[in-house]
């Protein structure tokens, strides 16, 4: 697994839109938050295009994708909000460029797809907080962003669950938003869990959908020599006028009861406040014990 190169002052972050339109949020946020950090910050031609929901059309978001991957000058690629539409530009962009110089590739939710792409390509990207989300982040959000970018260590160390299933793991993580995982099985970005520990979360889904999307991962196999599993954040479920009858959490636990791999739920990741950094591609320790839950990137 390649790690890109981390940050520096005076380094350059590029903000730019893969998915939704970016008109009216405020990025000068995001923008004093990273001159803060010492760092200088291009804006991509996507920020403030408007193709109906997408910010421009396929063409014009893979172009300034492209542009941002390969040019030597920027550290980072800031995606700034999720959605959809990543799907539609990720086989129009030439990773070969990025392959032989890795840089940064940073947010959540519908940039699950380029994680999953990326870490195919054997390089490591950072599930994390984006530019639109910075104002309401929590202080430790923004802290693990930094010290993700920045490479210091990074551990993580959150109350007992009593719905956790206990034990230790090791492995890379990987992982993502459920439904864009999901969306991407039998495609080249497709999911690769063997050995490793995958990280899920969702936001506005149906309860049952859960229920289709985690028997999906099942019987493709991704569960049969997963080393751990870290259920984040699972926000704004919904429900059927006739119950479900169980929550998002529930229906991870009967799903993956069979198998003996640790799970922590409640991790502090997802489309929340609290939405701390993960380096997926890096390999990382999981110990949960009846005290505790902590999560060690090595």
């Amino acid at each position: 697994m390649k790690i890109p190169p981390h940050l520096q002052k005076g380094d350059t972050i590029a903000i730019l839109a893969t998915a939704r339109k970016n008109i009216d949020d405020n990025l000068k946020p995001a923008i004093d938050l990273l001159h803060s950090w010492g760092l200088e910050v291009v804006i991509g031609k996507t920020i403030g295009l408007d193709d109906n929901q997408l910010a421009g059309t396929d063409a014009q978001r893979a172009e300034d994708f492209q542009h941002q991957l390969d040019n030597t000058n920027i550290k980072a690629i800031w995606c700034v909000k999720g959605g959809y539409g990543t799907v539609r530009i990720i086989d129009l962009i030439d990773f070969t460029k990025f392959k032989q110089n890795p840089k940064w590739i940073i947010g959540f939710s519908d940039v699950t797809v380029i994680h999953s792409y990326v870490n195919k390509l054997n390089i490591a990207s950072i599930h994390g907080a984006m530019p639109i989300t910075v104002e309401r982040a929590t202080p430790e959000t923004i802290e693990s962003l930094r010290k993700a970018l920045f490479g210091e260590s990074l551990e993580y160390n959150i109350p007992f669950d009593s719905v956790n299933k206990l034990g230790n793991a090791k492995g890379e993580i990987v992982g993502g938003n459920l439904s864009i995982l999901y969306s991407l099985m039998g495609s080249n970005a497709q999911i690769d869990c063997k050995g490793k520990i995958l990280f899920i979360e969702d936001i506005d889904e149906y309860l049952y959908h859960i229920d289709r999307m985690m028997m999906s991962l099942k019987r493709c196999g991704c569960f049969d020599n997963l080393s751990g599993l870290i259920v984040g954040g699972m926000t704004k479920m919904r429900d059927n006028d006739i119950p479900w009858g169980k929550n998002a959490n529930q229906i991870i636990e009967d799903i993956t009861k069979e198998y003996s791999f640790p799970i922590v739920y409640n991790f502090p990741a997802g489309h929340f406040h609290d939405n701390r950094a993960l380096i997926f591609g890096k390999q990382v320790s999981l110990e949960l014990t009846a005290a505790t839950s902590k999560l060690t990137f090595e």
